[in-house]
């Protein structure tokens, strides 16, 4: 046999041991899976959270059941009420001003903090209860107490796409950032234990502290975030609180204060919060119903009633309106000496006026009845049977006649005075058909 033959013959035989050894060192090893996923270990959800600026540390839950949540630390949180709210934006007014500057080096530091902890708990929902006009909203949050607190209140949305594309408004929750965050973005001091930070260019909420157990505010932000999306898919987002009777929708425009002094009232409204989005099929809720089975889509409104205070009487019970009326009433939101623009105490994002106009057109186009409510019969505020009774009267159009004695002349001028001081100079140029 020649040199090169057998050089050839012995390469064969090395092949061939080497491959015996291979073949039995894959014996002896469990095959391992690839992507090696389990709970709290999703590479699609990584991906997504990652191109958020969010880049877990260990593990990353998402759309844990209250159980799970529980099991993972969830508490329910001492619940706090007025925590602060900053947002930015084209257009913006209830809230203090943060610059786009101050969110960005705000957001920074939040996800750096996201980024560090060995847990994050991800809750997606939606602000809006119907898919026609919804908001998809994904909630990045560095504690199971939070992700809980969410869950309550967001509508559910199918969860089968991970992708942060299907998502466009996110929530970054930092309970454990503390109240310096406040100073470090040069906000001043804070005393509060927590703020809530809006941009609603960016499509981008941020909660430090405690904010997320503030859930009055932390409603009024994700409205306030949603509805310039809510609007551009032809539905017109509106602080009213949505109410079946019988057969029949009512909008009641109303302060939470009004709502919360009233049992009877509150327990028949159909969320715990004030938000609606009316679009051409129906109405739906911005936030969870109470009850699991209704509808994720009611139908167009009966009618609409704004309800004012005016202990002086110069209002009466119950009056009907015309479209441009209704508009003038919601933009002014009449409490007592003290005006609350189009019944909204919180964020705004959408200029009120745009909202009033289009108000007065969808009460025209629809046919929907409008009428101007007063729950004040001197200084005692009406309960809240009283006020479904005028709810009553609203849907068959037999309204009550004022009862004792009618309002002086000089009382009627006095108040429609007040009026005209503040919207002349809070929205001058209103067109002629939105008038008291």
């Amino acid at each position: 046999m020649n040199q090169r033959n057998l050089s050839f013959v012995l390469c064969h035989q090395h092949l061939l041991e080497f491959a015996a050894t291979a073949s039995l060192a894959e014996e002896d090893v469990e095959p391992l899976p690839f992507p090696r996923e389990s709970p709290g270990i999703s590479y699609e959800l990584n991906w997504a959270l990652a191109s958020k600026k969010v880049f877990p540390k260990e593990e990353a839950y998402r759309n844990l059941k209250d159980a799970d949540l529980k099991k993972q630390g969830a508490t329910s949180a001492e619940p706090t009420t007025g925590i602060p709210v900053f947002a930015r934006g084209s257009f913006s007014s209830g809230a203090a001003d943060i610059s786009k500057p101050q969110f960005n080096k705000l957001l920074k530091q939040v996800t750096s903090h996201l980024s560090s902890v060995p847990k994050l708990f991800v809750q997606d929902g939606a602000v809006g209860s119907s898919p026609k006009s919804d908001v998809k909203v994904r909630c990045v949050c560095d504690n199971p107490s939070a992700a809980s607190s969410l869950h309550s209140i967001l509508c559910r949305t199918p969860t089968r796409n991970i992708s942060h594309d299907a998502f466009p408004l996110t929530v970054y929750i930092a309970s454990g950032v503390s109240s310096t965050a406040w100073e470090y973005v040069g906000l001043g001091p804070n005393e509060n234990g927590g703020f809530i930070a809006v941009d609603y260019e960016q499509s981008a909420l941020i909660l430090c502290g405690k904010a997320f157990s503030d859930t009055s505010s932390l409603k009024r932000a994700l409205k306030a975030a949603a509805a310039s999306a809510i609007s551009a898919r032809s539905a017109l987002p509106l602080p009213a609180w949505l109410l079946v009777h019988g057969e029949s929708i009512v909008l009641l425009f109303a302060s939470e204060k009004t709502v919360q002094s009233c049992p009877d009232l509150h327990k028949v409204l159909v969320s715990n919060g004030a938000g609606v989005a009316l679009g051409p099929d129906g109405v739906e809720t911005f936030f969870k119903s109470k009850d699991s089975k209704a509808p994720n889509l009611f139908k167009l409104p009966s009618s609409i009633i704004m309800l004012a205070a005016d202990s002086s009487g110069a209002i009466p019970p119950i009056s009907k309106l015309t479209p441009g009326q209704a508009a003038y009433h919601f933009l002014a939101g009449y409490q007592n000496g003290n005006f609350v623009p189009a019944y909204e105490s919180g964020p705004v994002s959408l200029d009120p006026v745009v909202v009033a106009k289009e108000l007065s057109s969808q009460l025209t186009k629809n046919n929907i009845s409008s009428f101007l409510a007063n729950v004040n019969v001197g200084e005692k505020h009406l309960s809240g049977e009283e006020i479904l009774k005028l709810v009553e009267a609203s849907l068959s159009e037999k309204l009550p006649s004022s009862k004792g004695q009618k309002p002086s002349k000089t009382a009627v001028d006095n108040l429609k005075a007040k009026y005209t001081n503040f919207m002349s100079g809070r929205f001058p140029d209103l067109p002629e058909e939105i008038s008291f």
